[in-house]
């Protein structure tokens, strides 16, 4: 029987050079969420409104010659116009300067309420979940009784204790603001300390700190940074409400609460004093609230 080898036969295999060039690169977790977000036309936006309000509080206050408590008597309840930008309030203090330097006291206040906040409700939350038992009850019942307080009667009541002032209102937003942020850690920490890598740090001797920073809030940011995110506007609304009471930052110094209670009686005949505060404390609670949501969204493992 023959056997002769006929090559015509036979054809060569397409080449698996550039296969891999024609798939997706692979993406991290973190790169595929900011991708996410960026692809969210919301949250995109918000966040641009809340960088071109940050760059506003920052250099607003330096781009006229005017002083936030610089008055001028005779040209007070001036309206917006090419030397009032924004207009004058009941003194003829430029009420363009006075809300971008009020925007300075409102982000501060959020901001800093907003990071004792993170930190405080972070460890207590990790701590109690990854502790379990007898300290994990004790811990959540005290953050429970501080839980069902009511929070701005107790707000209310600290300041009337504490008095006015920047550093009394962030202690005040802060003694039973951090709650919320501890439960939904300890949430995250119960579900994460069984996992294999967890179980498989504690066998292989691991301290309880280096557990807690190196594997447990890190794969707990998610939630994290969308309750930080969500906390900031609810701080600075809490501060506007304050100051608008006249329980929050007083006069000279100028912060949206405090503009808005001042413009509150002009409201008939001079609206630009009440507009402009309560029209930027709308805009940075739109902004953070986009932010969060368009977070919460691209931070979500389902969205993958």
């Amino acid at each position: 029987m023959s056997s002769s080898f006929d090559p015509a036969l036979f054809e060569a295999a397409p080449s698996t050079i550039n296969a891999e060039a024609l798939t997706r690169p692979s993406l991290s977790y973190w790169q595929a969420s900011c991708l996410r977000f960026k692809k969210n036309k919301a949250a995109f936006f918000g966040l641009v409104l809340l960088s071109l309000l940050l760059f506003m509080a920052i250099v607003g206050p330096s781009l006229n010659s005017y002083t936030y408590y610089e008055n001028h008597l005779e040209l007070k309840n001036h309206p917006p116009s090419i030397n009032y930008w924004f207009g004058s309030d009941d003194l003829g203090r430029d009420l363009f300067t006075r809300v971008w330097y009020g925007a300075r006291i409102s982000l501060f206040v959020g901001i800093s309420a907003a990071l004792i906040d993170l930190i405080i409700g972070v460890l207590w939350g990790s701590i109690a979940a990854f502790s379990g038992g007898r300290i994990d009850e004790i811990m959540m019942r005290i953050a429970d009784i501080l839980y069902g307080l009511p929070y701005l009667l107790i707000v209310v009541l600290l300041m009337v204790v504490l008095g006015s002032g920047i550093i009394p209102i962030i202690i005040a937003l802060t003694v039973t603001g951090w709650v919320n942020m501890a439960r939904i850690v300890r949430g995250q920490i119960l579900l994460l300390k069984k996992q294999e890598y967890v179980q498989a740090a504690i066998l292989l001797g691991a301290s309880f700190p280096r557990i807690l920073f190196r594997h447990l809030i890190p794969n707990a940011m998610s939630p994290i940074l969308v309750t930080v995110t969500l906390t900031i506007p609810s701080a600075i609304f809490s501060e506007a409400f304050l100051s608008f009471l006249g329980l929050g930052i007083q006069a000279p110094i100028a912060s949206w609460g405090t503009m808005a209670s001042d413009g509150l009686p002009a409201l008939a005949y001079y609206p630009w004093r009440l507009f402009f505060p309560a029209f930027f404390i709308s805009l940075t609670m739109l902004a953070f609230n986009l932010i969060g949501d368009g977070m919460r969204d691209a931070l979500d493992p389902k969205q993958r």
